[in-house]
C-alpha cells in the first residue's frame, strides 16, 4: 500500500468511527444514567433519519434546507424520546432487566412501523448540502467533502458532551444521580426530571446521528437493523456509559473495519465482532470502563 491508499484508507475508517459514535454516544449516556440497555436507539436513529428527509423535502424551496433541518429533525426526536420516557420508561426502571429488553425492543417495532407509515417502504435520498457536495482534492487524493465535515464534527461534539458533564452545573447533577441516585433525591434533585432530560439528550443524539447520516445513505426501513449491533459493539468496547469510551471504541472500530478489509474482505462483516472478543477477553468491562 502506498501513501496515497493509506491516507484514504485512514480517513475512510475515521469517517465511518465518527459516524458511529454519533449514533453510540447517546445510548452510553442514557445506559450510564439511567441504567436502562435502551434497544430503540437505532430506531430513533432511523426516525431522525426520515425526519430530516421529510423537512429537507418540505423545505426544498429555500437555502439551506438540510441545515435547517438539521436542527428541527433532532428536536422532534427528542422530544418524542421523553414521551415515550414520562409514559413508557420511567415505569419500569426498577424492574428485571428482561422487562426493560422487551420494552424497548417492542418500541422498534412499533417506530419502525410509524416510519413505514409515515414514509412508506421504498427509499429516500437526501442531498449533499452546500458547501459540503464537493470532493476534496489534496495533491491528487479524492475523498468527500462532507465524511471531512463529520470527521471534524465529531471530536467537537465528544468535547461539548464532556464538557457539559464536568464542568457544568447540570453535568454534576447528572453524576450525582448517576453514582448515588437516593442521597441525591434526598438532597432536593428532581431525579425523575433529570432522568427524562438524560433520555431526551440521548434521543436528540441519536436523531442528530440520523440526520447526519442522511445524505450518505439511503433513507429506508431496516437501516437501524446494523447500526444497532455496530453501537452495542462500540458501547462493549468502550465500557457500558463512558462518553471517552464511545469516543475511542468508535474511532478503533473504524479504523479496524478500513484496514481489515484490505488485509481479509471476506471477513469485513466479522472484524467488530472480533475485536469485541478481544477486548471482553482483556478488559470485560471495557477500554474506559470500570469493573462493578
Amino acid at each position: 500500500m502506498n501513501l496515497q491508499g493509506f491516507i484514504i484508507q485512514l480517513l475512510s475508517g475515521l469517517s465511518v468511527g465518527m459516524v458511529i459514535f454519533l449514533i453510540a454516544v447517546g445510548l452510553s449516556l442514557i445506559f450510564g444514567t439511567l441504567k436502562v440497555l435502551n434497544l430503540s436507539h437505532a430506531a430513533l436513529y432511523m426516525l431522525g433519519a426520515y425526519l430530516c428527509f421529510w423537512l429537507s423535502s418540505m423545505l426544498s424551496q429555500f437555502s439551506g434546507s438540510f441545515w435547517i433541518s438539521l436542527l428541527i429533525a433532532p428536536v422532534l426526536v427528542a422530544l418524542f424520546g421523553g414521551f415515550l420516557e414520562v409514559l413508557l420508561l420511567r415505569r419500569i426502571y426498577d424492574r428485571e432487566m428482561l422487562e426493560q429488553f422487551l420494552l424497548t425492543f417492542a418500541l422498534i417495532l412499533i417506530i419502525g412501523d410509524l416510519c413505514k407509515l409515515g414514509w412508506g417502504v421504498d427509499y429516500h435520498i437526501v442531498d449533499t448540502p452546500w458547501p459540503l457536495d464537493a470532493p476534496v482534492i489534496i495533491k491528487g487524493l479524492i475523498f468527500p467533502r462532507y465524511n471531512l465535515f463529520l470527521i471534524l464534527f465529531g471530536p467537537l461534539l465528544y468535547a461539548g458532551l464532556w464538557s457539559l458533564i464536568r464542568y457544568t452545573r447540570l453535568g454534576s447533577i447528572i453524576r450525582a444521580v448517576t453514582h448515588n441516585r437516593e442521597m441525591a433525591n434526598a438532597l432536593g434533585v428532581n431525579v425523575p426530571y433529570v432522568y427524562t432530560g438524560v433520555f431526551m439528550l440521548g434521543c436528540w443524539l441519536a436523531g442528530l446521528g440520523g440526520a447526519l447520516v442522511a445524505p450518505m445513505a439511503a433513507v429506508m426501513p431496516g437501516m437501524d437493523a446494523v447500526v444497532l449491533i455496530d453501537c452495542f459493539i462500540i458501547v462493549v468496547i468502550g465500557g457500558l456509559g463512558s462518553l471517552s469510551g464511545a469516543f475511542l471504541g468508535s474511532i478503533i472500530f473504524g479504523l479496524v473495519t478500513a484496514f481489515g478489509i484490505l488485509v481479509a474482505p471476506r471477513l469485513a462483516i466479522a472484524f467488530g465482532f472480533i475485536l469485541m472478543i478481544v477486548v471482553l477477553i482483556i478488559r470485560p468491562w471495557g477500554l474506559m470502563g470500570k469493573p462493578e
